[in-house]
């Protein structure tokens, strides 16, 4: 099929992805040619840097440079130096430039070199332009343009659990990075989108990368997988901008279309029947927060029956800060002034009339267990974490779990370990005899500090999993002059919280 202005996958994309390997156009390889600093700059959106740095460098790097990531024409002979230039030419991915005596040719799409999970050089396609908008977004771009991997796309890729699973799911495909790492550990991969052209870019990632082909349908939420089997894993960075809905309105990459949050309220409720039983949904999300209802309560009702869920709110916007960041994204402060107050008008407007105060943005996680008491956990956590988080995912789960079957009794009975990357901290007047407060402060996953007292402490600091908790608090109480019977049934309180936050695990 075709679709304007993109290539097309064939088996000469394999030659083409030999050539951007040979000449090192790689994450590594980029870094090198243009330093740290310009190559920030480039995942900004901005050129200057590295069009200083390359200079006058004409090899196969510079000339690749020029050509995928800051959309510059370049002579035709120093492309055929670089890449199989007939067959770039023939699939649609370089088509000729209008430079006057000189024979040049430009790039009709952004290649992005990508570093893979497990070290894989992996380049992402995208709409040309994504690397070069000096700061005005989609300005000037048609509704389905396809943008690459931005901080959001690269947040879902930390965040996915990355065991091996049968079936996934990438749910709002775009330029195709989430399909592209679910193809290293899932069985089949199935990939959709509303918009064809990031179809298109999807497969062309993939294929230029050299990764397994993936299932592609067309179509809004679960709708074009409806009828299948359901998935082990579905993964998504929806359209979840809430801008003000209307016919043609926004753009398709963000803006789902529909009124407020009921894009991602309906894509969360709707998980449970397009999951199979164990399976985990992990997506982005926006919410509205209205001023007289607790954001928490709002989103827990949007949790479906038997699903554990796990939702952590990363950052709060006031509906001020929150209109200009997605005006800005489309460009929109680049255009006419009073076109660019009255779409601001338009957003207050609507978020005045839903009486919201400010957006959430956050990770929402579910899991199918199909329990009749399903364990939720709504949390605010706008401080540091430790990327990747994949593997913090299931094992949050399986403490929940642990902790659900055990009562206190069976608690004391269990013996635990002292998760890695755990440290203490004492505080407190220099030379005082003994400290004022006592931090369990993790080096990983959540980075989770929690106070303790000496006795707590001291109780995680000797969990080595050879003794059950119930014994090990009965000698800590000898030693301490302290009644064991007290320390019993005041411990399961704060040994939960440990458990709960990682910081101590279960040593089965």
């Amino acid at each position: 099929m075709s679709i304007q202005g993109l290539p097309v996958p064939s088996p000469d994309t394999a030659r083409l992805r030999a050539a951007l390997s040979a000449a090192s156009f790689t994450p590594d390889g980029v870094l090198e040619l243009l330093g740290a600093p310009a190559y920030a700059a480039l995942a900004r959106g901005e050129t200057v840097p590295a069009l200083r740095a390359a200079g006058a460098d004409a090899g196969p790097l510079a000339t690749l440079v020029r050509l995928f990531l800051l959309g510059e024409s370049v002579p035709a002979d120093r492309a055929a130096a670089a890449l199989p230039l007939h067959q770039a030419r023939a699939d649609g991915w370089l088509v000729a430039a209008e430079s006057g005596a000189v024979e040049s040719v430009r790039a009709t799409v952004d290649i992005r070199p990508y570093a893979g999970d497990g070290g894989e050089d992996w380049w992402l396609v995208s709409d040309r332009g994504r690397a070069v908008a000096g700061g005005a977004g989609a300005h000037g771009q048609g509704r389905d343009v396809v943008l690459g991997a931005g901080g959001a796309s690269t947040t879902l890729a930390q965040l996915t659990l990355r065991e091996p699973v049968g079936r996934a799911l990438d749910l709002g495909t775009g330029c195709g990075v989430q399909a592209l790492h679910l193809s290293r550990h899932a069985g089949q991969v199935t990939a959709t989108d509303l918009n064809p052209r990031a179809l298109r870019v999807t497969a062309l990632t993939l294929a230029l990368s050299g990764a397994p082909e993936a299932e592609l349908r067309q179509g809004s939420l679960f709708a074009p997988v409806a009828a299948d089997e359901p998935f082990d894993l579905i993964v998504s960075n929806p359209p979840f901008v809430i801008s003000p809905a209307g016919p043609d309105a926004g753009l398709t990459y963000r803006d789902g279309g529909l009124p407020g949050d009921a894009l991602c309220a309906t894509l969360v409720r709707s998980a449970a029947e397009r999951l199979a039983p164990g399976g985990y949904c992990q997506l982005l999300a926006n919410w509205e927060q209205p001023a007289d209802a607790d954001w928490r309560e709002r989103l827990a009702s949007w949790l479906p029956p038997g699903c554990d869920a796990w939702i952590v709110r990363r950052e709060e916007q006031d509906v001020n800060e929150y209109a200009e960041l997605w005006l800005r994204d489309a460009g929109a402060h680049q255009g006419d002034p009073a076109a660019y107050r009255r779409a601001y008008h338009a957003w207050l407007d609507e978020f005045a009339t839903r009486r919201v105060r400010s957006v959430g943005f956050g990770w929402i996680t579910l899991r199918r267990s199909d329990r009749s008491d399903p364990s939720v956990l709504i949390e605010d956590w706008p401080h540091a974490v430790a990327q990747p988080l994949g593997a913090a995912v299931p094992a949050h789960f399986a403490r929940r779990d642990f902790l659900r079957a055990h009562d206190d009794r069976e608690l004391l009975s269990a013996a635990y370990t002292l998760a890695d990357g755990v440290v203490q901290e004492q505080l407190g007047e220099p030379g005082a005899e003994h400290p004022e407060h006592v931090v369990l402060r993790q080096r990983h996953g959540m980075l989770r500090a929690t106070a303790m007292d000496t006795i707590s402490a001291g109780f995680a600091g000797s969990c080595d999993g050879s003794l059950a908790a119930g014994p090990l608090l009965d000698a800590i109480a000898q030693l301490v002059d302290e009644d064991p019977a007290s320390l019993r049934a005041t411990a399961p309180e704060w040994l939960r919280t440990l458990v709960e936050q990682g910081f101590l695990l279960p040593a089965d």
